[in-house]
């Protein structure tokens, strides 16, 4: 004689599993979605740029660097160059700046001031990139051209290269400021999180031990927090490498590989955005969703190695 089935037995064997069978493939098929996305994005892009690659070579096309649609000519070089310059630019200005507001904002302000801070910072990331653009165009690159272009070029010029040339305001070096501006509320946003989840018993370990709040923010809090912040600057990093209309407004759009900081340049994203609508020929459309192709396998391949870099910086801590 079989002793009678529990509510817990019943909700094992009956209605509990298919709630999970049904979170379990949604979860699923909204995992393979995202992927078959990009596969089908990077398909697309493949397809359209065969013409250009069997016309120029992949190799050939990538080094190249002229555009000449009057000659039927495309090379991609200048425009890689002033994308990866113009975001490592941007990231390194932005960097220094967001970590620096995340600290203060997750360990040493008050509530009353982290909070409307944190608003507003977050705030810029809800700006039109072409409103940022206006204002770069009518405001920062003025300033910029009077002030720190100036003296940059007065006193680093004639020593290193890369602080030649004239302080026209327009150019890379307005670009990456711009840009900086942009990924700003994206970095300091996650390191703050970050920030604030370490545990406070670490913090409270290292007060026991005598140190100061510097000391306990250098030695403790950061170095928990170095993987989440990284994945935060990757993050900003992806963004200033796909940002378009900002950029394209200060940035110049010179069909040249920049020399100095204060050349005028053009990104990929510019350039596909500003000359697509253009395009009369299937060499030089198929050229430009080249170009779209490059900005996805140099956004990927950074994407891939700052990955790297967390799980090598942070390793004993993520197979714990």
């Amino acid at each position: 004689m079989t002793s009678a089935a529990t509510p817990a037995d019943r909700i094992g064997k009956g209605s509990g599993k298919m709630p999970d069978r049904l979170f379990r493939g949604v979860s699923r098929a909204a995992g393979l979605t995202v992927v078959v996305i990009l596969v089908l994005l990077a398909t697309m892009l493949v397809l359209g740029s065969v013409p250009a690659f069997k016309q120029f070579g992949i190799v050939g096309f990538v080094t190249g660097i002229t555009w000449d649609p009057v000659a039927g000519i495309y090379g991609a070089l200048p425009y890689i160059i002033g994308t990866i310059l113009s975001a490592l630019l941007g990231l390194l200005l932005a960097t220094p700046i967001a970590l620096l507001t995340a600290v203060y904002l997750a360990e040493m302000a008050s509530a009353r001031v982290a909070a409307p801070l944190t608003f507003l910072i977050e705030l810029i990331a809800a700006i039109p990139s072409v409103v940022i653009g206006l204002w770069g165009v009518f405001i920062l690159t003025p300033f910029l051209k009077g002030t720190v272009e100036s003296f940059l070029v007065a006193t680093l010029g004639r020593v290193i290269p890369l602080f030649e040339g004239p302080p026209l305001g327009i150019g890379l070096f307005a670009a990456g400021v711009i840009l900086a501006i942009m990924i700003l509320p994206t970095v300091v946003a996650i390191s703050r999180e970050v920030i604030t989840s370490v545990p406070a018993t670490q913090r409270e370990a290292m007060f026991a031990l005598g140190a100061t709040r510097w000391e306990v923010i250098s030695k403790a809090v950061l170095p928990a927090a170095r993987s989440g912040i990284i994945g935060a600057v990757i993050l900003g990093l992806g963004r200033a490498l796909g940002e378009t209309m900002a950029v394209t407004m200060v940035i110049g759009n010179a069909q040249k590989i920049p020399t100095s900081l204060f050349d005028q340049s053009q990104t990929i994203a510019s350039k596909i955005a500003t000359t697509f609508n253009e395009a009369t020929s299937e060499t030089q459309t198929s050229s430009l969703i080249a170009l779209g192709l490059v900005l996805l396998v140099i956004t990927v391949g950074l994407n891939i190695g700052a990955r790297m870099l967390v799980w090598r910086t942070s390793g004993p801590a993520l197979g714990e």
